[in-house]
Parts: structure tokens; C-alpha cells; sequence
């Protein structure tokens, strides 16, 4: 067999998997083309391929999940091969189809496996033909299911039978609710798969998921790349991936990856795929389901076993052989991954798409970072909210889990609530360090997780973020404009000042009684403190705190208050006294009109960002002063319509001159 030739590859995807394609592409020389929606024109993988095709705007279908936009690009930038990554068209059969019709080589498996595979009742014939072991199961319509109501062994699981990650799942524990539960899963199915079909099948309690990546060529070699443990999840979706799972003997784990072997070769599978299985407390298993595409969480088995997934992914589309055989694959040590999510866990988890601040990965032995970012950007409510996958390898479980600890410290992300700290404490948990964990732990464990997420802000100190705030709030315009020369230019500073914090709703009254070039000391509630600057790069301030070094992060978001990354922990804080720049001074009760605006104190206007007929909402800003060396923000309090603007850029105005006249 000839193999194929492949120079230029375009990835019909974007985020963290396109960027993570087109890293390996690069590796082996081969040319990147990116796709992308018009909502994605500064994204990270459209920066970093060599070409880049826009789809336009509009919905999912109308760009990413537009075959015929994707084959285009492909034919008009000269492309070989398309690499679909996961999500959007990767489990695609069509897509297959319009590949080969256009002589393009699709990087995965042919089109009959991922229809095989694609659909959950097929795939359980299939296993229960070759004698791989499935839960009890029963399809056909709904009207069909329900006659048999009585007699299913609850509780049952309701899936969509075109599913996957969880869209459409229900667990059914009483017979009188599964006509609802059916009907609703049916709907579901329909709008997020466009097939309603479902089925039915035995809910195993307190299970754990483990999964088996495999790789196979076209002679007929099929390997695995053992196994990985699944079992933390949030929403029937993984946020925590492990592997070796310590969960098998040696045993067990041997026979679930030789099972997904003989399905593999089975169906006469090609390319990378994962099997999936359900295992219960008795450590008997389950074929789940097979994805026909590479998984999020190959990170991990990559790191154990030193195998590149997508580059084997190429050489098999290549038609090569493997370069791998059973025997040279010796998988080492113990790898975990943690999905960074931007979501809110004391909130059902639900998605917080907004603008990140401040980004920075964390420089620590073991770990990898596979990110759709790489610094200030909008995180979009269109899209998957992972922000990015945080993968640790070490000697041993234990080990890793402490470098996935150090990490999660480090990496910094500003600007929207992420579900970091929530990781964080999670592979902090007893229970879970203990192995003592099942597919609910997440539900069951939410108060303890959340308690814990509080007590590790608590046990903080408060005082010493306030005044890492201080310090970055008294030169930030400097350092982020002069950082080699910043106390030449901080400028006048006023002895004895008294000020006030607000460190998350905490008032902290702040008295400085002495300041110098770099260095300020004061009281906190009557107890000493000394500040000194040491350095500043990218949002990066390194100071010296009553004598120990301490490295922040700051950021100031778009209500102009700063975030202050301290010990890992993000804490919003502001300045709540007369000198503060990220307060409404002018709407502040030192007049009784409130449609008049002033200046806090005697400055020159810098900037004015409205013009007059402007509708305001609250916490715009409308004006910046400059006073003291330092930028005031005149933001609007609440809704209004601007009337008349009195000053021009450049006046210098004093607190007593009306700035603005609203209506």
C-alpha cells in the first residue's frame, strides 16, 4: 500500500484542539490552515496556522458545522487533509463522505465505523453480538418503552440514541415519571442532535467511567494506550481525567483493554478512538459507548506513554503503519488532567463567558497547558466554555496530584469567574486523594467543596491583599507604560493619607505615614505594615510585604475595579476614598443635582468618550480626569442620556466645575 501524501492539513475546528493540531502539523512541517467565525477573527488558533479561512457569521450551522464551507476552504487554500478535531464535525460521517468525494484525506475513521459507532442501540448490538458485556437496554419508540414501564429494573437511564456529552441524559427512578422523562429526553435529543430517537438502559449506582484509548491502521494492528479513569464529573460532562485509573487491578485492566482491542477489530476500525465503559463496585464492566475522533483528554495518556495521538492520527490517514506495537508501548508514571472551565460552580455551574484581564500559565515541572487563549480576550457565550486543560505527570499518583496543586496556583486567570479553585480543592479532597469516588461525586460533595473553597479565602489574610492593591493602584499607569523607571514618575505624595479598601464588600481603612521612593509604610487597625516595590512585568507585581517576597497578579476589569490574584485566589478589590480612581466621585452626594458632574479634585480632562445625545448605562465611563498622576474614570451611576458636555480634552477643570449635564 502507497502511502499518501500529505503537506498542507486544515483543521475544521478552533479553540484549544485546533491550537493543539496545529502544534503537532508544525512539529512534522506540515502547513496549518485554520478556520474561522467571524466571532473568532483575533482567536488564538486563527493566529498561529499558516493560513486562515473565514466562515463568516450567523449561527453554529451557518460556520462551523457548515460541511460544504469547510470542504471549500480546504480545495481553495490547497489542502490535503482535514483534521476535525472533537465536537462540531469530528464524529461526522458526512463530512467523511465529502472528503473523499473531493479527493481529501480525512484525518479519522471512514465514514461506515462512525455510523456503527455513531449511534448508541447499533453500537450496543454490536458489543453484544461479540460478547462484550452491556447493561440491560431496551429500544424503540417511546409508546413501545412505555408499555414495558413496569417491568424495567430501575433505576434506568434514558439516553439519546445520537447523543453524547450528556445532552439528552435522564435517570428515571419511579415508573409513573418515564413517559415525561422520555418525551422531555426526546426533545432534547432532537434540538441538540437533530435525531429524537432514545433508549433505555439499566443505571448503574455509583459507578466509576473508565475509558481505553486505542489506535489501528490499515494492515490490521490495533493497539491500546491503556486506560483512563473518567469518574469526576460535573452535568455527565469530565472535568478530571487520570490515568493509570486507581481504581482496576492489573487484572480487570487488562481484560477492558484487551475488550476494546477485539471491538476495534471488530468493526475494522482505523485511526484514534476511545471506548468507553462503565465499571461498578464489584469492578465488573460495561461497553458505554466508542468515540470515533481523538478526546480531550488525550493530554494524558500522551504524557504516560510519550506517544503523540495526533501525529500516529496523520501517519495513519497516511495510510503508514503504526509505529507502534503493543510490546514498545510502556506507559510511566501518573498523569491528571483538569478542565478549566469559565463557569461558576456555587452556580449549577453555569457558563460565565466575559472578558479575561489577565492570563498566565504556570511554570511548573510536570504540567502542560493546552489553551484556546493566550492573554486578554472575551471568552464567548457561542461556544464550549473550557477555557483550557491543565495536565500534570509525576512518579505517582500522590506526586501528581501535589504538581497539579502547585499549578493550579500558578495559573492565572483574570477577569470572569473559572472553576480553578474549584479543581483546586477537589484534588485537595480526602475522598478523593483516597480513591473513594463515583460519577455523583461532584453532587455530593458540593457543599464540603464549596466550604472548603470559602475557608481557603478566609484563611487569607486580608490585610496583606489590601495592600498589595494599594501599591499596584498607586502606580498602575506607570508600571504598565514606564516599568524600569516608575518611582521617577510616581509623582506627589501625600503624608498621613487615610484611605479605604474594598477587599470583596470587606471595608479595610488604610493610614500611610510614611512613603518614599518604592516604599510605603502605614496602619491597618492600628497594626504596622511596610510595602516595598520590587518589580512589575505584565501584570506581574512582585513586592516585599513586611519582610517576605510575595508575587501578585492585577488586573482592573471593565467596572474599572482591579482584580488581585493573591496565593492563587482571586479577590476583587477598589478604592472606596476621595483619592480613588475607579469610583463615581462625581455622582457622589456633594451636590444635590445629581445631573451635574464634577471632578473629584483639580485636574486636567484627558479623555471624554461621549458625545452629547448618549444614552448611559450604569458604570460607563464617560470622562477620565487626570489629578495627582493619576486617572480618574467619571462613570455614569445609573441609566441616563447626556445633555451637554462643558469641557474639552486638554481643560483644566477643578472640583467645583460642572464636567457634564445629563438629563
Amino acid at each position: 500500500m502507497n502511502s499518501k501524501k500529505i503537506h498542507k492539513v486544515l483543521i475544521a475546528n478552533r479553540g484549544e484542539i485546533a491550537v493543539r493540531v496545529i502544534k503537532t502539523l508544525r512539529k512534522l512541517h506540515i502547513a496549518s490552515v485554520a478556520v474561522f467565525a467571524e466571532n473568532d477573527a483575533n482567536a488564538l488558533h486563527r493566529r498561529l496556522a499558516d493560513e486562515a479561512c473565514p466562515l463568516g457569521g450567523g449561527t453554529l450551522k451557518d460556520t462551523y458545522l457548515n460541511i460544504q464551507k469547510i470542504i471549500d476552504a480546504a480545495l481553495d487554500t490547497g489542502a490535503d487533509a482535514i483534521h476535525p478535531g472533537y465536537g462540531f464535525l469530528s464524529e461526522s460521517p458526512e463530512l467523511a463522505e465529502a472528503c473523499e468525494a473531493n479527493n481529501l484525506i480525512f484525518i479519522g475513521p471512514n465514514a461506515e465505523s462512525m455510523r456503527l459507532m455513531g449511534n448508541k442501540i447499533a453500537s450496543r448490538e454490536i458489543a453484544i453480538a461479540n460478547g462484550i458485556p452491556v447493561t440491560f437496554g431496551l429500544t424503540g419508540s417511546i409508546d413501545e418503552i412505555l408499555k414495558q414501564a413496569d417491568t424495567l429494573p430501575y433505576p434506568i437511564l434514558i439516553k439519546a440514541a445520537a447523543g453524547g456529552g450528556g445532552k439528552g441524559m435522564h435517570i428515571v427512578r419511579r415508573p409513573k415519571d418515564l413517559k415525561d422523562e422520555l418525551e422531555r429526553a426526546s426533545r432534547e435529543a432532537e434540538k441538540y442532535f437533530g435525531d429524537g430517537t432514545v433508549f433505555v438502559e439499566q443505571y448503574i449506582e455509583n459507578p466509576r467511567h473508565i475509558e481505553v484509548q486505542v489506535l489501528a491502521d490499515h494492515f490490521g494492528n490495533v493497539v491500546h494506550l491503556h486506560e483512563r479513569e473518567c469518574t469526576i464529573q460535573r452535568r455527565y460532562q469530565k472535568i478530571i481525567e487520570e490515568s493509570p485509573s486507581p481504581t482496576l487491578t492489573d487484572e480487570k485492566r487488562q481484560q477492558l483493554c484487551e475488550t476494546a482491542v477485539k471491538l476495534c477489530k471488530v468493526i475494522h476500525y482505523r485511526n484514534a478512538g476511545t471506548v468507553e465503559f462503565l465499571v461498578d463496585n464489584k469492578l465488573n464492566f460495561y461497553f458505554l459507548e466508542m468515540n470515533t475522533r481523538i478526546q480531550v483528554e488525550h493530554p494524558v495518556t500522551e504524557m504516560r506513554t510519550g506517544i503523540d495521538i495526533v501525529e500516529e492520527q496523520i501517519r495513519i490517514a497516511r495510510d503508514k503503519e503504526m509505529g507502534w506495537t503493543q510490546e514498545l508501548i510502556q506507559p510511566q508514571g501518573h498523569a491528571i488532567e483538569l478542565r478549566i472551565y469559565a463557569e461558576n460552580p456555587e452556580n449549577g455551574f453555569l457558563p460565565t463567558p466575559g472578558k479575561v484581564t489577565a492570563y498566565h500559565e504556570p511554570q511548573v515541572r510536570g504540567a502542560r497547558v493546552d489553551s484556546s487563549i493566550d492573554g486578554t480576550c472575551t471568552i464567548s457565550e457561542a461556544y464550549d466554555p473550557m477555557i483550557a486543560k491543565l495536565s500534570c505527570h509525576a512518579k505517582d499518583r500522590q506526586t501528581a496530584l501535589e504538581t497539579a496543586q502547585r499549578a493550579l496556583k500558578d495559573f492565572i486567570i483574570q477577569g470572569l469567574t473559572t472553576n480553578k479553585a474549584y479543581l483546586w480543592e477537589v484534588v485537595k479532597n480526602a475522598d478523593f486523594v483516597e480513591n473513594k469516588i463515583d460519577t455523583s461525586f461532584c453532587t455530593t460533595h458540593q457543599e464540603e467543596l464549596l466550604k472548603a473553597l470559602h475557608n481557603s479565602r478566609n484563611n487569607l489574610n486580608i490585610n496583606d491583599i489590601a495592600i498589595s492593591f494599594l501599591m499596584f493602584d498607586f502606580c498602575k499607569k506607570q508600571v504598565e507604560q514606564h516599568p524600569e523607571n516608575v518611582w521617577e514618575e510616581i509623582g506627589y505624595w501625600r503624608y498621613n493619607m487615610q484611605l479605604t479598601v474594598d477587599v470583596e464588600g470587606q471595608k479595610i481603612p488604610i493610614s500611610i505615614t510614611e512613603a518614599q521612593a518604592g516604599k510605603i509604610k502605614g496602619t491597618i487597625n492600628s497594626q504596622s505594615f511596610a510595602v516595598e516595590f520590587i518589580q512589575y512585568d505584565n501584570k506581574q507585581l512582585k513586592i516585599m510585604l513586611n519582610g517576605r517576597t510575595e508575587t501578585v497578579y492585577c488586573s482592573v476589569n471593565d467596572e474599572q475595579k482591579t482584580i488581585v490574584n493573591f496565593h492563587g485566589l482571586n479577590f476583587t478589590c477598589f478604592r472606596t476614598d476621595q483619592l480613588n480612581d475607579t469610583m463615581d466621585y462625581a455622582c457622589k452626594e456633594t451636590v444635590n443635582d445629581k445631573s451635574r458632574l464634577v471632578s473629584p479634585m483639580p485636574g486636567k480632562v484627558v479623555k471624554i468618550n461621549v458625545k452629547e445625545g448618549d444614552e448611559m448605562k450604569e458604570g460607563m465611563i464617560m470622562m477620565v480626569v487626570e489629578a495627582m498622576k493619576m486617572e480618574n474614570n467619571i462613570v455614569a451611576a445609573g441609566p441616563a442620556k447626556v445633555k451637554k458636555i462643558l469641557v474639552t480634552e486638554g481643560q483644566m477643570v477643578d472640583n467645583k466645575m460642572q464636567l457634564i449635564e445629563l438629563i
